[in-house]
């Protein structure tokens, strides 16, 4: 994504829930397909190595798949009553299971506690867009903002190539809104999370690193 956001309508409550839906399925269509192709593998009677190369492959995407519903159920869904609290140390694992790989490493110094839902879920928004800051991998610092209900969140992106997504800092932002479609929908979305805690979030480069701040 890059090049500036042009002002624009913002989504209407059901464009946005279509918009999410997009978001979500784009994020389990690589593992679900990943598993449909390792059962036509298993379909065609292989031999013993491609037996258990697809057998692999099925077990990792399946892991894969499970580890992303359970991170948008909790970033992008419902997940528990209108007015509900979450355990910030669930947030952290789903975090991890979802973010965490080979590249890239979670920082996680927030105390365990439990917040409204909707904190919760901007947290993990938050993560997700301070991943895309180092598409080689790196390490996501996830720090508090004072203390409380009324605290924030600082999550600050290290890595090689860092990278200042100035479109994404423009969705976040108070200012009118460019197009909203299903690759711009998720920080749009975070920016909505923040109004409804009474916070702002901010994305911006601060040295070599580039970090997200609601506060």
């Amino acid at each position: 994504m890059s090049g500036p956001s042009s002002p624009g309508p913002a989504p209407d409550t059901l464009e946005l829930a279509a918009l999410l839906c997009s978001r979500v399925c784009h994020d389990l269509i690589s593992p679900v397909g990943a598993i449909v192709n390792g059962l036509e593998v298993l379909d065609d009677n292989p031999k013993p190595d491609d037996r258990e190369f697809a057998l692999d492959l099925i077990r990792k995407s399946a892991r894969t798949a499970s580890a992303r519903l359970q991170f948008c159920r909790l970033a992008f869904g419902a997940a528990g009553s209108a007015g509900a609290q979450i355990d910030v140390g669930d947030a952290q694992t789903m975090a991890r299971g979802h973010l965490e790989d080979d590249k890239t490493r979670i920082a996680w110094n927030l105390p365990r506690e439990f917040l409204p839902k909707n904190k919760v879920k901007l947290l993990l928004n938050m993560m997700v867009i301070a991943q895309q800051t180092i598409p080689r991998g790196g390490v996501l610092t996830v720090d508090p903002v004072g203390t409380g209900e009324a605290g924030g969140f600082r999550v600050a992106a290290t890595g090689l190539n860092v990278r200042m997504p100035q479109a994404i800092a423009d969705l976040l932002s108070s200012g009118p809104t460019g197009s909203v479609d299903a690759h711009a929908v998720q920080p749009y979305y975070t920016r909505l999370l923040a109004q409804a805690c009474g916070l702002n979030v901010v994305l911006a480069a601060e040295g070599d690193a580039v970090v997200v701040t609601a506060s």
